[in-house]
Order: C-alpha cells, then sequence, then structure tokens
C-alpha cells in the first residue's frame, strides 16, 4: 500500500486486525474500540509524512499495542467507582472518631494558640519549625503553644477527664 492512497482504504483493509491487537489486549469493549480509533488518528496525523515505503499494517499493529498499553496504565491511576465504601476504622488517629470535644476544644483556642498546639503537637514540628510557618520567634511559639496546652488540660480536667 503506497501513501498515495486513499487513507480510507487503509481503514478498510487493517481495520479488523488493529481492533483484534486491542481486543487482545484490553478486553472487548470501550477502551478496545478508542485504543482502535487513537491508532488511526494517530496513522491520520501521519499519513501525509509517511514513506512510501511503510508497512501500514505493522505501523498500525505498534501503534495499536502502545495506545492499549497507554489505556491499561490510565486504568490503574483512575478510582474505581463502587456503590459501597468498604467500613475501615484508620489508625492514624484521624480527627472526627470519637473524639469530637477534643477538637472542638483545640478550635475553640485563639488562633496563635490553636496554630502552635497543632502543628508543634499533633504535626511534630520543632518550634523553630513552627514560628516559620506562623510567624514569630521560636520561644513566643512555644509560649503560645504551652498556653494552649494549658488551656485543653484546665478544660479537661475541669469536665472530670483525667487526660
Amino acid at each position: 500500500m503506497t501513501m498515495k492512497t486513499p487513507f480510507e482504504q487503509a481503514v478498510t483493509q487493517h481495520g479488523a486486525t488493529v481492533l483484534r491487537v486491542c481486543r487482545a489486549v484490553l478486553g472487548p469493549g470501550d477502551d478496545a474500540d478508542d485504543a482502535w480509533s487513537e491508532s488511526f488518528l494517530a496513522l491520520l496525523r501521519s499519513w501525509p509524512d509517511l514513506d512510501e515505503e511503510t508497512n501500514v499494517e505493522a505501523w498500525l499493529v505498534r501503534v495499536a499495542h502502545r495506545k492499549a498499553i497507554d489505556i491499561t496504565r490510565r486504568r490503574g491511576r483512575q478510582a474505581v467507582p463502587t456503590d459501597k465504601l468498604p467500613e475501615q476504622v484508620s489508625g492514624l488517629g484521624n480527627p472526627g472518631h470519637g473524639g469530637a470535644a477534643v477538637w472542638e476544644a483545640v478550635a475553640a483556642l485563639p488562633e496563635r494558640q490553636r496554630l502552635a498546639v497543632a502543628y508543634h503537637y499533633f504535626g511534630g514540628l520543632p518550634h523553630a519549625d513552627t514560628a516559620a510557618l506562623i510567624g514569630g520567634s521560636a520561644a513566643a511559639v512555644r509560649r503560645a503553644s504551652a498556653d494552649g496546652i494549658r488551656t485543653l488540660r484546665r478544660t479537661y480536667l475541669t469536665e472530670g477527664d483525667p487526660r
């Protein structure tokens, strides 16, 4: 087949072969159809520049294989829809599960104390790094976090919670 041949003839002559390759890699369905379409779009874009000696069928099979691999990789990066989410308890101590009062008490702290407590105690940052985030000196951040912790302790000790 020469490149002087109409593009439509290439689709007619090699379409079934390319579809078989796509289905072999991806299985029947929309993904295989997409890979087939993308393969012929690539051929259409390259058609004017292809050498007349090019084996179009081999070229298409190679492109179809690569398009199918691209779709397979894309599948692996996409979320899989589901009707029901699995019920799993986080071992990370995420807020919102059985300790709402603590998070409300932290949220009620003045902003500077809340940020100092959050970054230093919950985030594990040294006072100097926390100071770089929220501004001020390490000593001022140390004081703000100590004041915040003292307020939280008073809140819980008055409520009868030993922690």
